[in-house]
């Protein structure tokens, strides 16, 4: 989900320094902006919305504009949600997302009441960023498919398992450092 970080108006594109100022970082597609009587090209930018509006009246203010009636241009820069989602996993999905994956498969169970679980998610997280393409992440609410967590044996949240060519390859009980979990991952990528 992106949010609003930052907004600002261009009153008047005359001397608005697009090439130092967004040049660098762009791409090379562009969007045109237009001011009062010229236009100014901008590259278009991952996390940059480019929106052309007039500017009568800001949403912030309660008065009338000082300058009523002036065309613009707002930039809204809007963060971008980077993280690497870790997809569920249930019985009906339990074979072919990790029994069957040709490539290791890293496993985290875990429940939504375990305090624990919560701080060992960022982890997760990281790592399935850090490892893309190398080890698949996926989590299994031990609430919502109890059957798989029986079949492994879990008795206490969060625990993490390390499966390759669908065989249980390494488990870690407990909210570890990174680096624990890092270790494991190592020894079967």
């Amino acid at each position: 989900m992106a949010g609003a970080l930052e907004t600002f108006t261009v009153r008047g594109a005359a001397g608005f320094p697009a090439a130092t100022l967004l040049a660098p970082i762009g791409s090379s597609s562009v969007c045109a902006l237009s001011g009062n009587r010229k236009s100014v090209r901008l590259p278009v930018i991952r996390g940059l919305k480019i929106q052309a509006a007039y500017t009568g009246r800001s949403f912030g203010s309660f008065g009338p504009s000082p300058r009523p009636g002036r065309r613009g241009a707002r930039i809204v820069c809007e963060a971008q949600d980077t993280a690497v989602e870790v997809a569920s996993v249930t019985d009906a999905t339990w074979q072919s997302l990790v029994l069957e994956s040709v490539s290791p498969v890293l496993v985290e169970f875990w429940a939504p009441w375990c305090g624990p679980c919560r701080m060992i998610h960022p982890i997760i997280d990281e790592l399935a960023k850090q490892y893309t393409g190398k080890l698949k992440c996926y989590k299994v609410n031990t609430d919502e498919s109890p059957s798989i967590a029986t079949r492994y044996g879990i008795r206490s949240i969060p625990t993490v398992m390390i499966f390759k060519d669908g065989d249980k390859k390494d488990t870690v009980i407990g909210a570890v450092p990174k680096s624990t979990l890092t270790t494991s991952i190592e020894k079967f990528l």
